[in-house]
């Protein structure tokens, strides 16, 4: 397998655009304020219940960081606190966590905060905040220092608004410079480990989370190869015999019982009523209706083809496949400019897309 996909730098610049690469250019996350983002979980607090949930707002602290300060702080451990998804360090980031009730609530809450750390509001509830719990998120996006004209822009964004946005897996899933698919390919598929069967038989190397985030960016990077193959065929909103759909904003996923119904399926896709699917590589079980055939099966085996060895290492870990959009629909997007060289955009996204890949498609960022 060639190798150089570990340079994460030149491996995005491969991934084609919804349009074509970007020749403007912007800056952003100049200031903190410059990237809001705030949470939404798609429901209230009880209001009883054992735990603790806080909304805090965070400048450049991780997600992690505050969940750490939260455990020292109520002497919890670290696995007991709660949150549903991961936000951006250099940001404005407005999110919820959950920690164990206790007596001194207030006195714990009053000591999380500092300067780049401020309780919003709290609220009792059941159960602990689990990962992916919540629905969307709220992003309002600065971009500064634009140069190319702002109707260069404007046209971008109005694609975006078209057609969506191509559904790839952000960097913050591959690590610094590939380093997790890198790490799956040497520790689970390279020449000297060539036979390893299973998780289990390299459970002493790697630790089963660390394991699962390499599974994770090796299907990743497989699926933006999928993505990216029909990007450049200008096919990727298009149906093709043998597709398998995504009703839009659901896990669930369909084929046509007959060609008879392309045309009023093309005419859904056009109204990002259902969208096409990608594959996240791994075991096909034989009950899994949904697996792609004809002129789309031919596509994704062809993306495939240059990555043998990572798709048959998923498929000896026993990862087992199943599919994703390939396009999301960034909701209510808005523009507006605050002076020539300063746009604004605010939009939202359900949760498992990434704001970075809508600003990909909108330029380049020095």
């Amino acid at each position: 397998m060639d190798r150089d996909y570990t340079n994460l730098a030149r491996q995005v610049e491969r991934l084609n655009y919804l349009k074509s690469r970007p020749k403007i250019s912007g800056k952003i996350k100049l200031d903190f304020a410059d990237f809001e983002v705030q949470e939404d979980l798609g429901f209230s607090p009880s209001g009883c219940g054992d735990h603790i949930f806080v909304s805090v707002t965070k400048k450049g602290l991780t997600t992690t960081d505050v969940a750490k300060k939260i455990s020292e702080v109520s002497g919890h451990k670290f696995s007991s606190i709660g949150y549903s998804g991961m936000k951006d360090k250099n940001g404005e980031c407005t999110q919820w966590f959950s920690f164990p009730l206790t007596d001194d609530v207030e006195t714990i809450l009053s000591s999380i905060e500092s300067a780049n750390l401020s309780v919003v509001k709290s609220q009792l509830n059941e159960r602990k905040l689990k990962i992916g719990s919540h629905q969307r998120n709220f992003f309002k996006i600065t971009i500064r220092n634009c140069v190319g004209g702002q109707d260069n822009f404007e046209d971008r964004l109005l694609a975006i608004r078209e057609h969506g946005v191509p559904n790839y897996f952000g960097t913050q899933r591959f690590g610094h410079e590939m380093q997790n698919v890198a790490a799956f390919y040497e520790s689970i598929i390279s020449e000297e480990n060539s036979v390893l069967t299973t998780i289990n038989a390299n459970r002493n190397k790697v630790n089963y989370k660390t394991r699962g985030i390499q599974i994770s960016a090796a299907r990743a990077f497989l699926f933006n190869q999928v993505l990216s193959t029909r990007l450049s065929m200008k096919n990727w909103t298009t149906y093709l015999p043998g597709d398998v759909l995504n009703l839009d904003g659901t896990e669930s996923y369909f084929l046509l019982g007959s060609d008879d119904e392309r045309e009023k399926t093309q005419r859904r896709l056009d109204m990002f009523d259902i969208n096409i699917s990608g594959p996240l590589a791994g075991i096909i079980n034989s009950k899994n209706k949904y697996v792609t055939r004809s002129k789309a099966a031919d596509i994704e085996l062809g993306s495939f083809s240059k990555y043998e060895e990572l798709l048959n290492g998923l498929q000896r870990v026993n990862v087992m496949a199943s599919r994703r959009p390939l396009r999301f629909r960034a909701e209510n997007l808005q523009w507006s400019w605050i002076d020539r060289n300063t746009l604004v955009i605010k939009f939202s996204l359900r949760k498992g897309c990434y704001a970075t890949s809508l600003l990909r498609e909108v330029c380049l960022f020095d």
